[in-house]
């Protein structure tokens, strides 16, 4: 037999899509030269990439390859509002980052509404239960109803990893869907940048989802599980920065922020506080360690209710920027890999997965998809979450 010849095919793109996706994913020619050594004659249009090429290069800059062979740059845009408390969202572009994952998840709710159709689950009844119209004070003190939590329960915890747990299991409980993550999927590389997003929710009324960007405080994080909770129970898909702790200019997201404030420092406990935190060394801490909350919280919830002036809050808060960084980059050293991946897949929707492969309904190569887990690490993990209980 004589030796098979292969033909190697060089394809034509658009090249405007090619200088796009590199800037969209915030490279630039020179960093890919070592990987593409062509790159600058592909960008120029003097030469075309092969196919593998091409499949590489759309991996190394997370573009679509279907893209590259548009006729038009992509309009891409957030499925759900992003409701950005320095309101310049016409100006916005959101990142591959922010957009894989909005994507992701809401690939991972179409599922999970599914199956738990399938498995004869009612509607949630709180899921669009409140109105705009309804006092803060009600509507959070129904979230701690439905969650079966009173208004001291974060004081009960020594810390505030064990207080965000506690309110992670009781939102799982009554159904809500609760992912934490600081970056793109599992890819270290692609960090979520809390900048950008603090968290978002896609309301629905079998799975509703809260996603809070496991790259900030977990201090912090505590306020935007609040606040997402508030989201649900208005019915509002929306995704959210709170730069200061402070709402986008739009009625729903206000309220969510009181909702959120109520919810964890309420009102009338504050105010019997304040006269002995106020005389601390540290008064916002106290009231931060007493709540499990962040100090800006706290200094934010303080200044909400005339305990403290504009002023008084700016120059705390000017102080507490650089420590909240140092907090989110703590944080996110080390851990056990297991115990991190029920934090960015989740407990309730895992539980669902590895119970629908065990049933027959889902494949193993679905089920990889939709957790993001492959092979050996996905059956460890079902190990995992199955010994966890």
């Amino acid at each position: 037999m004589g030796r098979e010849r292969f033909f190697v095919f060089n394809v034509e793109i658009n090249i405007e899509i090619l200088r796009w996706a590199i800037e969209r994913a915030g490279l630039t020619i020179e960093d890919l030269r070592q990987k593409f050594p062509k790159i600058r004659e592909w960008v120029s249009g003097q030469l075309s990439p092969t196919l593998r090429q091409l499949e590489s290069l759309a991996k190394a800059t997370s573009t679509p390859l279907g893209f590259f062979f548009l006729q038009s740059l992509p309009n891409e845009q957030l499925p759900i509002p992003l409701l950005r408390t320095l309101g310049d969202e016409n100006i916005y572009r959101p990142s591959i980052e922010f957009l894989e994952t909005v994507h992701a998840m809401q690939q991972r709710q179409d599922w999970i509404r599914e199956f738990l159709i399938d498995q004869g689950q009612d509607r949630l009844s709180f899921v669009r239960s409140a109105n705009v119209n309804d006092q803060p004070s009600i509507i959070a003190q129904e979230m701690r109803r439905i969650l079966q939590i009173d208004e001291n329960w974060a004081s009960r915890f020594s810390t505030w990893e064990d207080a965000l747990r506690s309110l992670l299991k009781a939102m799982e409980e009554v159904g809500l869907l609760v992912v934490i993550n600081s970056v793109a999927g599992n890819n270290t590389h692609r960090k979520l940048d809390p900048n950008e997003f603090r968290g978002f929710v896609l309301v629905d009324d079998y799975a509703p989802l809260v996603f809070v960007n496991g790259a900030d405080a977990k201090s912090a994080q505590m306020f935007t599980l609040a606040h997402e909770i508030a989201h649900v129970f208005l019915g509002s898909s929306a995704a959210f920065d709170l730069r200061e702790m402070t709402p986008a200019n739009n009625q729903v997201e206000k309220l969510c922020n009181e909702i959120a404030a109520e919810f964890l420092i309420p009102q009338e406990q504050l105010h019997q506080l304040w006269p002995t935190a106020k005389n601390e060394p540290d008064p916002f801490q106290t009231i931060a360690r007493y709540y499990k909350v962040s100090t800006i919280v706290a200094a934010r919830r303080t200044l909400d209710l005339g305990l403290i002036t504009r002023n008084d809050f700016l120059k705390f808060y000017r102080d507490y920027l650089g420590k909240e960084k140092q907090a989110a980059t703590r944080q996110q050293n080390g851990g056990n890999f297991y115990a991190m991946q029920t934090f960015r897949v989740g407990r309730k929707f895992a539980s669902a997965v590895i119970q629908a492969v065990k049933e027959g309904k889902l494949l193993y190569s679905e089920a990889y998809k939709l957790t993001g887990l492959y092979g050996k690490s996905f059956k460890q993990f079902a190990s995992y979450i199955e010994m966890e209980g």
